[in-house]
């Protein structure tokens, strides 16, 4: 039995991803985690999700402003920086190359 792969692929663009997410405004982790699901990419975890929000805050890419609630806990917002948006644009350029590197690979191979 082939194993699944999709988690390795899934830590190798997650931080793109999240990146992705707050493009259309700000967003706390547990919405950020159910955004990622609607779009396919299974739950993710938060004991996988923070630690990739904290790297993006400490490097300057996502900036974070918690939150009292009125009811139930507080809440961390994050939103995308000028420098996240310019890596976005970079790195998910990048990536799609990369992506159409592989499809044509795999259509050579057979695979649709």
């Amino acid at each position: 039995m082939v194993a699944d792969r999709r988690a390795s692929w899934l830590k190798g663009v997650l931080d793109l991803l999240v990146l992705a997410s707050l493009t259309g405004g700000e967003s706390y982790g547990y919405e950020i985690a159910k955004t990622l699901d609607k779009a396919g990419l299974g739950q993710i975890k938060g004991g996988t999700l923070y630690p990739v929000l904290n790297r993006l805050e400490e490097a300057g890419l996502v900036a974070a402003e918690y939150r009292v609630a009125e009811r139930g806990p507080g809440r961390r917002y994050y939103s995308l920086t000028d420098e996240g948006r310019s890596m976005l644009a970079e790195q998910g350029a990048l990536w799609l190359a990369f992506d159409g590197s592989v499809r044509d690979l795999l259509a050579q191979g057979g695979i649709r």
